[in-house]
């Protein structure tokens, strides 16, 4: 099963774009689902259709959802948020505030993808297209499974332990609401084998993140920044829809002539700062892109020389290699600023810190007992040496 995130600033065409690649997918054979993980929906309105929770079929070979965060947030979230909502009732907190404070930091994010992962294990599907939020909610959307495994499976196992022994005591004595065997088991669930099946669907070969950019300054640069921290996560990218260039007609009017020869030269900056990903060019058109038979044309347009399910180019993954003093670890970092990188190694994991993101990285056996020697950026990569501990030299 292929999928495929399609994400970018806000207002440059994210929504219309996944939308074209679904169409176009179905258009070919593909059974198709097309699922807008935005808050703010916009998928039912590119479709001329409604939309909601469950997939509904809008055209043959072709499915459309709309994931509602709260009815995920049900499924998934159960015991846990239960537990939380009589805790703060607890301490006296009125019930409306106390179900909006159980939304713990992440929940929704997490939830969602927990939805996409179900519709993509179903089996009803050859090609999973997301239209996902803006690219800062997206990088949180797709860096969570790694952040949460990482944080809590310390914290979860230990309060496993305890759970059998100190709660059925502290409950005898204490009168504040506490958690019983069923929430640790539905919260060790959630985090143990939930999270290990997203962060292995996010890794896949089969998952890709396709940027969509216009030829604007501000617009590149974010989606370079996005580029960078979704590699530091291994979130691999194939593609770059560049959307909106002024159409040849446009261009030999003089009125749009110097605008033509700058959106060319952001064209060629593009293919340049990002490749090897494949950039798409897609015209600006003259009406809004809504409606099936408009977003089967501008699919078309997109993908004239590909399949839109398919992989449309690879980059570099992260490489392990071994020499006479060590061994090196090798993680593509694109674009990344070295003053911006912070990288310690803590028991078993390298942990990079770059900007506001966290990466932990478990090390193999091998490299784990070796003390970090250096790191450094070189060839658009950050590469880690590690060497015995001198005592042992």
């Amino acid at each position: 099963m292929r999928l495929v995130l399609y994400t970018g600033k806000g207002g440059v065409g994210k929504t219309t774009s996944a939308a074209a690649t679904a169409v176009c997918a179905a258009g070919r054979g593909q059974r198709t689902l097309v699922a807008s993980t935005d808050a703010a929906h916009s998928l039912g309105d590119v479709l001329e259709i409604a939309l909601g929770p469950e997939p509904v079929r809008v055209a043959p070979n072709l499915d459309a959802v709309e994931i509602d965060a709260r009815v995920e947030m049900t499924r998934h979230w159960g015991r846990i948020r239960d537990y939380l909502v009589s805790l703060f009732r607890y301490q006296g907190i009125e019930d409306m505030v106390a179900e909006e404070l159980a939304l713990l930091p992440g929940a929704e994010e997490l939830t969602t993808l927990l939805g996409v992962e179900d519709l993509a294990r179903s089996g009803d599907y050859d090609l999973v297209v997301l239209d996902c939020a803006p690219t800062g909610s997206s990088l949180r959307l797709v860096t969570l499974p790694d952040v949460v495994h990482s944080a809590l499976r310390v914290v979860l196992r230990i309060q496993g332990m305890l759970a059998s022994v100190v709660v059925p005591i502290a409950r005898e004595i204490v009168p504040v609401p506490l958690p019983d065997r069923h929430v640790f088991r539905d919260a060790d669930r959630l985090i143990y084998r939930r999270l290990r099946q997203l962060r292995q669907r996010l890794l896949d070969p089969a998952t890709s993140v396709r940027l969509v950019v216009t030829p604007e300054r501000m617009v590149i640069d974010e989606a370079r920044r996005a580029w960078t921290d979704l590699c530091l996560f291994e979130v691999p990218c194939d593609a770059v829809v560049m959307n909106r260039l002024l159409p040849e007609a446009a261009v030999s009017e003089n009125f749009f002539r110097d605008w033509g020869r700058l959106q060319e030269e952001r064209r060629r900056e593009v293919e340049k700062l990002f490749a090897p990903l494949r950039v798409l060019p897609a015209a600006l058109q003259d009406d809004e892109v809504t409606g099936l038979r408009r977003l089967a044309a501008h699919g078309e347009e997109l993908f004239a020389e590909a399949e839109p399910g398919a992989v449309l180019s690879s980059a570099p993954r992260i490489e392990y290699s071994r020499d006479a003093d060590g061994y090196t670890v090798a993680l593509p970092l694109p674009h990344a600023d070295p003053a911006t990188l912070d990288v310690v190694k803590v028991d078993d994991e390298l942990v990079v810190r770059a900007g506001p993101l966290r990466r932990s990285l478990r090390l193999p056996r091998r490299i784990a007992p070796l003390e970090l020697a250096s790191a450094r950026v070189r060839d658009e990569r950050l590469v880690v040496r590690f060497a015995r501990p001198e005592a042992d030299a």
